[in-house]
C-alpha cells in the first residue's frame, strides 16, 4: 500500500500532533512472550526493586516500537519507513495499577531528501522524561 502523506504537501518544520500510547503491565506480558525478553525487571515488581528500579520498567523496544508505530499511522503504509533508529535515555516506569504508564510521541519533518524522502525526528516521553533521544526515522512518502 502506498504512503497516504503526500511529499509536495509537507515541507521541512511540519509538526506531526503527539498521540498518547498507554502502557500496562498486561502490555509488557504480551511483549514478553512476542520478543522472548522476559527479564523480570519488566514484569516482576519484587525483583525490579530488588535490583535498585522505582518499579517494572517497559521494555525499552516495547517503547521504540511505540514510536515506529506513530510513523506509521502517521505516512499510512508501514514498508514506507525505510530507516529507523533512537537511543534509550530513560524508563518507562509502569505502575500496577488501571492506568499504567502513558508513553507519548509526537514529530517534526526536519529534512526533505530526494527520491521522495522525509526525515521525521521524534520526541517520545514518559510522563516529564524523555525516553527516547535522537529517534529519527526517514521516510518514503508518495
Amino acid at each position: 500500500m502506498p504512503a497516504t502523506v503526500k511529499y509536495d504537501e509537507v515541507e521541512v518544520g511540519l509538526e506531526i500532533p503527539a498521540v498518547a500510547y498507554n502502557v500496562r503491565r498486561v502490555n509488557l506480558v504480551m511483549y514478553a512472550g512476542a520478543s522472548g525478553d522476559f527479564n523480570q525487571i519488566h514484569w516482576n515488581e519484587r525483583f525490579a526493586k530488588m535490583v535498585g528500579l522505582p518499579d517494572v520498567i517497559a521494555h525499552g523496544m516495547y517503547t521504540m516500537a511505540q514510536a515506529g508505530r506513530f510513523v506509521t499511522d502517521w505516512v499510512g503504509d508501514p514498508g514506507a519507513v525505510v530507516d529507523f533508529g533512537v537511543r534509550f535515555s530513560s524508563m518507562v516506569v509502569v505502575p500496577d495499577d488501571d492506568q499504567g504508564a502513558t508513553v507519548s510521541v509526537s514529530g517534526v519533518v526536519e529534512e526533505k531528501l530526494e527520491d521522495k524522502r522525509v526525515v521525521v525526528g521524534l520526541i517520545a516521553k514518559s510522563g516529564d522524561a524523555r525516553v527516547l533521544s535522537k529517534a529519527r526515522a526517514v521516510v518514503q512518502l508518495s
